[in-house]
């Protein structure tokens, strides 16, 4: 069982996540810096890999720092995450990645 730290992150990222819109994506790095703990990007995608809302907290639409889509993603494989992605109007690069240039929501970038 997570403790009472642990249940706060994972609720600050459930809340963040829930703000990413549709047809975009951020990083795991990015959520992390967005609820004030930018050095706990991998413990962002622990939290997704939990997520007790699926239909409700779009952890699809995170991705790593370069665009890769996530290998574990916890609701089926990559491509279950790329057609969900795509069904938003996520652009992707001929190389698989989202292409971030294009996709990326811009909440607390520099």
């Amino acid at each position: 069982m997570a403790d009472r730290n642990t249940d706060g992150f994972f609720n600050r990222v459930y809340d963040m996540v829930r703000q990413v819109p549709c047809g975009m994506v951020a990083t795991y790095g990015q959520i992390a810096k967005l609820v004030g703990e930018p050095r706990r990007a991998r413990y962002v995608g622990y939290a997704l890999h939990v997520n007790p809302e699926p239909g409700t907290i779009p952890c699809h639409r995170i991705v790593f720092a370069d665009g890769r889509l996530a290998e574990g993603f916890a609701f089926g494989r990559p491509e279950v995450q790329r057609a969900l992605l795509e069904d938003e109007g996520v652009a992707f690069l001929a190389n698989g990645h989202v292409d971030l240039q294009a996709s990326r929501w811009p909440a607390g970038l520099v």
